[in-house]
This record gives structure tokens, C-alpha cells and sequence, in this order.
């Protein structure tokens, strides 16, 4: 191996090392396990709780490291705020156990109550919007990617900023799951905060690389709660 490799190996496990350093897992605390990064900041941080898909759920919570935000974290992302990953062992995301999540969160760890955001991919995705359709009042802003959600939840969905996505090429999950809860939140309120992306060639998998960019975070961060 030459020199310029070693030294490229040799930064990238130290990068891992430091991002795993910042991470660690509270269990038995809530119904949900989660990984929690707590910045090293005194003053009160933004909170951004992000829910996995179906194919990371199960009792290993190293898996929810495997794709997400917690990936993009561990590839280098810096996310300016306390991030939570809760991990489901089976089925679908209750919203009361996510909610006991954020609450467990905001009683141990200074959090601005001003600036909590919720993001999913796929079943996380559906259990983003379940989550804030229920608690609204709970966090600031939500992000949906190549989900769905309750059209009943429009109108409630409407009073926060939503921001969907979603593949046009998703043979998984079909592209109207997302456009039919967009719809609902126009049809309660034409004047909510809400947009609909459509990712032109995304499939069910390649959205994942919308963890990696600057996008998602900038708009939600942008987002204050009156």
C-alpha cells in the first residue's frame, strides 16, 4: 500500500472514529431504543428525530446506522443539532412511543422547543407524517421521503411545514402515496407551507443520497416555530 492510500485509510477510519464518538444508544428508557448526537454546545440545540424503513427495524440498533441520517453522519455530515434515531423492532411507528421518544429527549438535554424537526425514509417515511399528523404542535417542521401518510391528517399536516419527496421511479412504494397527502394539505389549507418534490429518475433506494446533501436540512433548519 502506498503512502497517499495509507494516509487516506488512516483519516477515514479517524473520521469514523470521531463520528462513532459522538454517538451513543439509550435503551430501556423508552419503548423505542435510540442512537442520540448530543452537540457539545451549552446553549439550547434544534432536535432532529429521524425514523428508519422497514429493512432496519429489528433489535440490532447498529442497523440504523446503515442508511439515513446517522449514515450520512458517519460519512462526514455535519448536522448542527441534537439527532435522535429511535429504532422499531417490528411493524409500523406508533406516534405515541415516537412522542415518548421526544419527550424523554427534551427532559434530559437542553433542547430549543422552537426548532424540532422529524424526518423519515419509506416506512419511516409514513411514520413521519403519522407522527406529526397526530402531535403538530410537538415539532417545528417535517420531511417525507419515498413515503405516504393518512389524508385524514391533512388539515392538521397543514398547520406545520412539510416538505415531501419522492422517486418517479419508486416500484416500491408509488409515487402518489406522497402526492395524495400533498393534496390533502392544499385541500385543507392552499395556503399551507407544504411542497411536493418529485426526484426524476429516483428509485425506492437512490432518494437515500438526499441524507448526504445540504438540502433537506437547510430548508427544515430554516424553520422556527412562532
Amino acid at each position: 500500500m502506498n503512502t497517499k492510500k495509507k494516509e487516506f485509510v488512516i483519516l477515514t477510519i479517524m473520521i469514523m472514529q470521531f463520528s462513532f464518538a459522538q454517538l451513543k444508544t439509550v435503551i430501556g428508557k423508552t419503548d423505542y431504543p435510540f442512537w442520540i448526537k448530543v452537540p457539545e454546545k451549552t446553549e439550547a440545540q434544534p432536535l432532529l428525530l429521524f425514523l428508519h424503513g422497514k429493512s432496519l427495524s429489528g433489535t440490532d440498533i447498529n442497523k440504523v446506522r446503515k442508511y439515513g441520517v446517522l449514515y450520512a453522519m458517519d460519512k462526514g455530515k455535519e448536522i448542527p443539532a441534537v439527532v435522535v434515531a429511535p429504532q422499531l423492532a417490528s411493524g409500523s411507528w406508533n406516534p405515541d412511543k415516537v412522542l415518548e421518544v421526544l419527550e424523554y429527549v427534551k427532559a434530559h438535554y437542553n433542547i430549543d422547543e422552537k426548532r424540532i424537526y422529524v424526518c423519515g425514509m419509506s416506512l419511516g417515511g409514513y411514520g413521519t407524517m403519522h407522527f406529526a399528523g397526530k402531535y403538530p404542535e410537538k415539532i417545528t417542521a417535517a420531511v417525507e421521503i419515498c413515503g405516504g401518510g393518512n389524508t385524514a391528517d391533512g388539515c392538521r399536516l397543514g398547520t406545520i411545514p412539510t416538505w415531501l419527496l419522492h422517486g418517479d421511479k419508486d416500484k416500491l412504494v408509488k409515487m402518489s402515496e406522497s402526492e395524495k397527502v400533498y393534496d390533502a394539505i392544499k385541500g385543507c389549507n392552499p395556503k399551507a407551507d407544504t411542497q411536493f418534490t418529485v426526484v426524476k429518475g429516483g428509485t425506492h433506494g437512490s432518494v437515500e443520497r438526499l441524507f448526504h446533501e445540504d438540502a433537506i436540512y437547510e430548508w427544515m433548519f430554516s424553520k422556527v416555530r412562532e
